[in-house]
This record gives C-alpha cells, structure tokens and sequence, in this order.
C-alpha cells in the first residue's frame, strides 16, 4: 500500500526555472502509506472487531524546522478505509494538503489483495497511487505521474491482534507523466507494522518503503512514516472518546524537494497529530 513513492520528473522543468517553482509541490510530501494500523495487515475473512475507518489530522513542523521548507504546507487531513472479507481485503486513504488560504492538492491510493494461502497469510496485492497539486498563487496546477503496483504480499498478526506485520515485494510501472516524463519501470519494497501496548493505551505503527528511481543519487529512494498514538478512549469513563493524539515523524531520503529545487537530501519532519476512528 503506498502513497506517492515517485518525485514526478517535471520537478526538474522548476529547478531550470526557479521563477516558476510550484512550492515544490511534492513536498506536500502525502502521506504516502498511510498506517494500516493493526487492522490493515488482518487478513480478509478473519472475524475480528476491526475499526480501521479514521480521519487524521496532521499539522507540518517541516516549515518551522528547516528554513529551506517554509512554503511547505502546514496542515494535511486523512481519511483511511480498511475492509476485509471473504476473498482478501480492501484498503484506500485520501490526503489533503492544505495552505493558510485554502487546499494544495490531493492525493488516493487503493489496494486490494487476495488471499492466495488457506491461513491467509500469504496474498496477491494490486494498488494505484495518483493525485494532484496547485501552487499557492494558484498560478499552476499539475499532476502526479501516476503509478500501479502489483506482487506478493506476507502477512502477520497476534492471536488478539495486538501486533502486526506485512512486507511486500512489489513491481512498480509509472505511467508516462503530464509533461512527457517517459513511462518507466520499477519495484518498491514495503514494510508495514503495528503495535498495541500499555493496555491498549499506546499505538506504535507505521511503514517503510524503498523504491528505484533512476533520476535520484544512488537510483533508490527511502521513505518511512513511523507513528505514535496515546488512545484516549482506554482511559476509564472515556470509552466512547475515539480520539487518538499522537506523532508522526516523516523519514525520507531523496524525496523531498526544498526550497532550492534540490531532493538528494535526508528529511526528519515531524507533525502533531490527532486521529479520530470511527
């Protein structure tokens, strides 16, 4: 399941032209991957209680942290559906990445695997990630260059759930881009975990991807987004509270683009977040 895994070669056409860099728009950085949580790596068909429908909300410490990020958007919303049944399970998140006057842009990925081994820890995984983004002038607007992913996928839970862990194998092919980029192809590895402790107070989840792209130093690109949640509806009279505060901090290399045009750095950022689940 990821999100967003390619900088779209058209980023190059705004490091030729600084006058019309679009706020690096990749850098609204979407969340791509959004956490499964422990219900995104349960196996389809399994009868387990399962809320894995939430709304996020993240607001963007990159701005304030790096003085080559300010024109960062500052605040990104989520919403994330799991769904399993008989034949495997169904997972999609919408991003959307917001400037002080308004939307930047929005970005989706949907999956969708099929068991493929009776105990149904093994699957076949198929997914596409695409979206938009504006600048903040609303001078330009572009899309990504979308892409489809299909390979297997292993998969891990507790017996109560509790933990989680998946890993996928991936082949990638992005399809030819808005400004001519040439289709291409490629793979992605994927890690993806969770962890419930504490009496269920404290969620620790995220991913970790590595993906080719040829345009970038040493040809692989990092990305991971590990969270942490305090659950407050385990505390005792706040049962009906689904409310969940928490962090992610967004680990990347070669992926986000700066303020100079330039992506071939290494990114902590960490935003304040809060999560409603459903």
């Amino acid at each position: 399941m990821q999100k967003m895994q390619k900088i779209p070669i058209f980023a190059k056409y705004f490091i030729k032209h600084p006058q019309k860099q679009l706020f690096y728009t990749l850098i609204t950085i979407i969340q791509m991957k959004k956490i499964l949580l422990t219900a995104a790596i349960a196996f389809g068909g399994i009868a387990v209680q399962v809320n894995a429908q939430n709304i996020q909300f993240h607001y963007d410490l990159g701005h304030s942290l790096d003085k080559n990020l300010t024109t960062r958007p500052s605040v990104t919303t989520t919403v994330e559906m799991f769904k399993p049944d008989r034949w495997g399970n169904t997972f999609f998140f919408i991003d959307l990445d917001y400037y002080s006057r308004g939307m930047a842009g929005a970005y989706w990925e949907i999956a969708r695997e099929f068991n493929v081994s009776k105990n149904k820890q093994w699957a076949a995984h198929v997914e596409y990630n695409g979206g938009v983004t504006t600048a903040e002038d609303m001078t330009y607007s572009s899309r990504f260059q979308q892409a489809v992913l299909i390979g297997p996928a292993w998969n891990w839970h507790s017996a109560d759930f509790s933990k989680t862990f998946s890993i996928q194998t991936l082949y990638k092919y992005y399809f030819r881009g808005q400004r001519n980029e040439h289709a291409f192809n490629s793979f992605q590895l994927t890690g993806v975990w969770s962890t419930t402790f504490a009496k269920r107070l404290c969620t620790f989840c995220g991913y970790a991807d590595l993906w080719y792209d040829g345009d970038v130093d040493g040809k692989l690109v990092f990305m991971s987004e590990p969270q942490f949640w305090f659950n407050l509806n385990t505390i005792h009279g706040w049962e009906n509270i689904h409310l969940s505060l928490g962090t992610e901090v967004e680990l990347s290399n070669n992926f986000i683009f700066n303020d100079l045009g330039q992506h071939n750095r290494f990114y902590a950022i960490p935003t304040l977040a809060a999560k409603w689940t459903f």
